[in-house]
């Protein structure tokens, strides 16, 4: 990564914000969010720390996203959810009276040309582990000329990354410890978003084709259709979060502890995880009103802030700290180890691919577990972990 400098509190918690790329002038020109990870109006620190830069300087401010083709593989299923989430979003920007722009292409040559273009004075950004988005940062801040500052915001782990740990941790239990410590600091209430002005001067966005936006990205991945039983958005996610009819606090929280691990009680988990995937609902948001029912059913909201919080930011502490985290390279040297003495064990069933992905085994575990990934886009945890 570029390197890193220390940034004094302001709205947000300095110790949530990294400063990438200092700026060599004191320009009040616009700032720019580049929303990437955490697709979101409320609860968003990201957000926040971009409109406290505007409002202190009376600049002008925009959010942008970035559209990649197949980011990673998606398919509609994921590519589809994710943007009928930022068509909603950008109706709630737009009632905010903050310019949302959508870009297509390479981030590394799309972000650069539109800073240069607005003169901007600092691009804020979304955190994340994975390596190729490290990189692109590190490209960004080499092109972008040396009047614009580059801020990166943990706005999807409670306690930022690089806070909770400054080395790749063992497990849950040693990095449990350290979470729990900073937490008193970190999982605190959101300040209100700053009232800002001048906001759209520097931008008249174009309108945005979101049908012909959605009909191209379902024709393109339309061997794996989209899902039905979960609806994109903020709202949608606040919904199944504590929903009237059928919400995880309102009605699932009391018997959480005692059923998440039963695949055949799917309606024990939270339903929460394309939400928290996508950004689309804040972890923090979750935890803060977890704890307000903790009088009521403190095993379960024990036992969802542990998957929440802890399990959550153990795997992007993998990711960021453990450079071959998408390969058996990645693996502890034990697991590595252990592998290798068995390749050569006699195997009592050998599959296809194919057979794997249409479950076409002797195993009938594995065969439910990948039918309910195939037809519902998801495995229950427990089967996961088996």
């Amino acid at each position: 990564m570029a390197n890193v400098h220390p940034l004094q509190p302001g709205l947000v918690h300095g110790g949530r914000v990294r400063v990438l790329k200092p700026s060599s002038s004191s320009s009040t020109g616009p700032v720019v969010y580049w929303m990437f990870r955490d697709q979101r109006a409320s609860d968003n620190w990201a957000l926040l720390h971009a409109a406290d830069l505007a409002a202190r300087s009376s600049a002008p401010l925009a959010v942008v996203f970035n559209l990649f083709h197949r980011f990673l593989g998606a398919h509609s299923r994921q590519l589809g959810f994710m943007i009928r989430g930022l068509r909603l979003l950008s109706l709630r920007f737009q009632s905010l009276g903050i310019p949302f722009l959508l870009l297509r292409g390479d981030a590394v040559d799309t972000i650069p040309e539109l800073l240069y273009r607005c003169g901007a004075s600092y691009l804020v950004t979304d955190f994340s582990p994975l390596r190729q988005v490290r990189a692109w940062k590190d490209d960004i801040c080499s092109r972008v000329c040396p009047g614009v500052a580059v801020h990166e915001v943990d706005a999807h782990n409670v306690v930022p990354l690089w806070v909770a740990s400054q080395k790749l941790e063992y497990g849950a239990r040693t990095i449990r410890g350290k979470i729990h410590k900073l937490l008193p600091e970190y999982l605190v209430g959101f300040p209100e978003l700053p009232i800002l002005e001048n906001k759209g001067k520097a931008w008249d966005p174009p309108e945005i084709d979101w049908d012909e936006l959605l009909a191209d990205v379902l024709r393109r991945g339309e061997d794996v259709p989209e899902i039905r039983w979960c609806e994109p958005g903020e709202e949608g996610a606040m919904e199944v979060l504590k929903g009237s009819k059928d919400g995880f606090f309102t009605k699932r929280l009391k018997n959480y502890e005692s059923d998440r691990n039963d695949p055949l009680k799917p309606k024990g988990l939270s339903g929460l995880s394309p939400y928290l995937h996508f950004g689309q609902i804040s972890a923090q948001r979750c935890a803060l009103d977890a704890q307000a029912l903790r009088k009521s059913h403190p095993k379960s909201v024990d036992a969802f802030l542990e998957e929440l919080i802890v399990r959550r930011e153990l795997a992007d502490n993998f990711c960021y700290y453990q450079p071959h985290y998408d390969s058996l390279q990645g693996a502890w040297e034990w697991a590595r180890k252990t592998l290798m003495d068995h390749a050569g064990d006699k195997r009592e069933h050998i599959y296809t691919k194919e057979q794997l992905e249409k479950a076409k085994t002797a195993d009938p575990l594995w065969n439910a577990a990948q039918l309910e990934m195939v037809h519902h886009g998801k495995m229950h945890g427990f089967m996961s972990m088996r």
